[in-house]
C-alpha cells in the first residue's frame, strides 16, 4: 500500500484540460519530485490532492482511505500540508503569528510548542525575526516561513510547491538542505520544482509531467541519467 495514490485523475479549468488521467503514487519515507515545464500541470496535481481543485474522474487515497472529495481542512487534519507556490505567508502579520496560523487544526498546546521550537531549530533566522512583519522578510525568509508554517500542522506528507523560485543560488542550496533534513526527520516530501537538477538529487522516485500527462516515470537517479531528460530539463 502506498501512503499516497492518484488514479485517473482529470481536472479542468473551464474549458481548458489541465489534468488527463494522472496515475501517481507516493510511498512513505520518500522524496518524490514533479519535474516538467510551466504549465505542464504540476500546481494542479498539487492543490488536487490538498482539496483545493476536484478531479471529475477516479480518487485520491491517503493511506487507504479516499480524500478526493474531501474538503482542504480536513486534508491537513488527516496529515497533509501543502507549501504553496508564491509563498502566500500573511504579509501584515508577526513570523510568530504566520507560524501560529499554520497550527490552526492542532489544540495540543504542548505539543503545538514543541513543534514550534523544531521549527526554529530547522530555520534559526525565523527566530531572529520572531516579531517582525512577514511581508518585510526577504524572499528566502518568506520561504522558509512558508514552510516552517507548513511543518506547524505536524504533516505526514508535505506538499511543497516550486520552493527554490526566485531565490538566488546559494539560498536554492540552503533550502534544499532543509528539506532534506525535514525528510529525515520522518516527514514524506512530493516536490514540485522547476529546477530539476536539484530535484532529482535529492529525491527517491520522480515523475515528469507534460502537459497534463505523465510522460515519464522512475527512480531520480536513473531519470537524471535519462538524454530525454536532460535535453528537456537539465540543458543537457
Amino acid at each position: 500500500m502506498s501512503m499516497l495514490e492518484l488514479k485517473d485523475i482529470n481536472v479542468y479549468y473551464g474549458a481548458i484540460h489541465a489534468l488527463k488521467g494522472i496515475n501517481l503514487s507516493v510511498e512513505e519515507g520518500q522524496i518524490v519530485s514533479l519535474i516538467g515545464a510551466n504549465g505542464a500541470g504540476k500546481t494542479t496535481t498539487l492543490r488536487t490532492i490538498s482539496g483545493l481543485l476536484r478531479s471529475k474522474t477516479g480518487g485520491i487515497t491517503f493511506f487507504d482511505e479516499p480524500l478526493h472529495k474531501k474538503n482542504a481542512e480536513y486534508i491537513v487534519c488527516k496529515g497533509i500540508s501543502h507549501c504553496p507556490e508564491g509563498r502566500r505567508i500573511f504579509a501584515n502579520m508577526t513570523v510568530s503569528e504566520n507560524l501560529e496560523m499554520g497550527a490552526f487544526t492542532r489544540k495540543d498546546k504542548k505539543e503545538i510548542a514543541a513543534t514550534l521550537k523544531m521549527v526554529y531549530e530547522h530555520f534559526p533566522r525565523l527566530k531572529e525575526r520572531i516579531s517582525q512583519m512577514a511581508g518585510t522578510l526577504s524572499g528566502g525568509e518568506q520561504q522558509m516561513l512558508a514552510m516552517g508554517r507548513a511543518l506547524m500542522s505536524r504533516p505526514k506528507l508535505l506538499l511543497l510547491d516550486e520552493p527554490s523560485m526566485g531565490l538566488a543560488p546559494i539560498l536554492v542550496k540552503e533550502i534544499f538542505n532543509i528539506i532534506k533534513e525535514i525528510h529525515d526527520m520522518g516527514t514524506t516530501v512530493l516536490l514540485v520544482e522547476q529546477n530539476a537538477r536539484m530535484a532529482l538529487s535529492i529525491s527517491d522516485y520522480a515523475y515528469v509531467l507534460e502537459t497534463g500527462t505523465i510522460s515519464l516515470q522512475g527512480e531520480a537517479r536513473t531519470l537524471a541519467e535519462s538524454e530525454d531528460v536532460k535535453k528537456a530539463y537539465l540543458g543537457g
